[in-house]
């Protein structure tokens, strides 16, 4: 999310050092056959069973995706550097893992837009209805962030646990739910996007391709900064653009809870502009939104050395994404167009 020193320096307060992550315990993103994949509980049918995707994601799991994410060997993933290069690496092989097959002709789509070889990962489940699977939902998150800062010595590397390896691992269980349950009607196209620290190159380089190729776009849901709870508040998230349209209705009607409230400080900030759902929204005027957790109270170590692993919450990771999964059932299989710009 594009935010502002001078509308930070508003609102957040001065951050702390904190300890780096124990690098022993490390992901390798080729050498690892367990831990980040995995099929659903097998002999469970998952459609009929909504205990199983109360507990389908779990701390644990997440942690394993973002100590690998958020590490000092990414050195902090600056688009077109090495680090990022491991991080896409990483990401295809989740989505291999997890029946996630590439969108284009491979899971590394190159930026147009980018004067650095930079890549989005985009990965794609069909969906199973012959007259829904036609219409995409397109569910992403940015997995670049601003690699090595240079402060006046001690630790030097932007590892963006919450900006946005949080994001990034919350679309990676998401796809790991949808391809191996595929109980989606219509289509859904995962995007990790590269370049949002650069001007939201990467998404706009994918709707931009996405609309030549004249996709039918039900959707857009991209997730930010969400790594720990909001504060004070009576709802789990909210959604960027909330009086837009209807999805924050929609998505609190299939999870039958306040999941998504309004947030008046992401209107103040106008944060329906500063992240990748927007170039969608422009390219196809469909609801194209954020969701987020992050309120300018609860964070105070954006675009700083100290967004870390240690300061994020995986219990509460972990339950954004189960309680998006019912979320994403619904949108992807009702049958009339429901989402709607208001």
């Amino acid at each position: 999310m594009k935010i502002s020193i001078g509308i930070l320096s508003f609102a957040l307060l001065i951050s702390c050092a904190t300890k780096k992550a124990d690098q022993s315990t490390l992901i390798n993103p080729k050498n690892n056959p367990e831990g980040v994949k995995g099929s659903i509980v097998e002999g469970i049918d998952i459609q009929n069973n909504s205990s199983v995707i109360d507990k389908f994601s779990d701390a644990d799991k997440i942690e394993k995706i973002m100590i690998f994410l958020a590490s000092d060997e990414l050195q902090g993933r600056d688009s077109g550097s090495e680090g990022i290069a491991k991080a896409a690496d990483f990401i295809e092989g989740i989505f291999e893992s997890n029946h996630v097959v590439p969108y284009f002709s491979s899971f590394k789509d190159t930026l147009s837009n980018f004067d650095k070889t930079a890549y989005n990962v985009v990965g794609f489940v069909e969906g199973n209805d012959k007259n829904l699977k036609n219409e995409f939902i397109v569910i992403g998150a940015h997995y670049d962030h601003i690699g090595i800062l240079n402060p006046e010595g001690g630790d030097q590397i932007a590892n963006g646990a919450n900006d946005n390896a949080s994001g990034t691992t919350t679309v990676l269980e998401l796809a790991r739910y949808f391809g191996n349950s595929k109980t989606n009607k219509r289509s859904l196209i995962f995007a990790l996007f590269s370049a949002e620290e650069k001007g939201l190159l990467g998404s706009k380089h994918l709707a931009n391709k996405l609309k030549e190729r004249e996709l039918s776009l039900y959707a857009m849901l991209n997730f930010e900064m969400v790594g720990v709870p909001l504060a004070d508040k009576d709802y789990l998230m909210y959604v960027t653009g909330y009086e837009a349209s209807n999805l924050a209705k929609i998505s609190n009607t299939y999870i039958n809870e306040k999941l998504i409230g309004f947030l008046p400080t992401a209107k103040k900030f106008n944060l329906f502009q500063r992240s990748d759902n927007y170039p969608f929204h422009l390219e196809f005027n469909v609801p194209s939104q954020t969701f987020c957790t992050f309120d300018f109270t609860n964070f105070d170590h954006y675009h700083k050395v100290s967004d870390e692993n240690e300061l994020m919450d995986f219990e509460h990771m972990a339950e954004v994404v189960n309680k998006m999964i019912p979320v994403l059932e619904g949108i992807s299989n009702t049958a009339t167009q429901e989402i709607k710009y208001n």
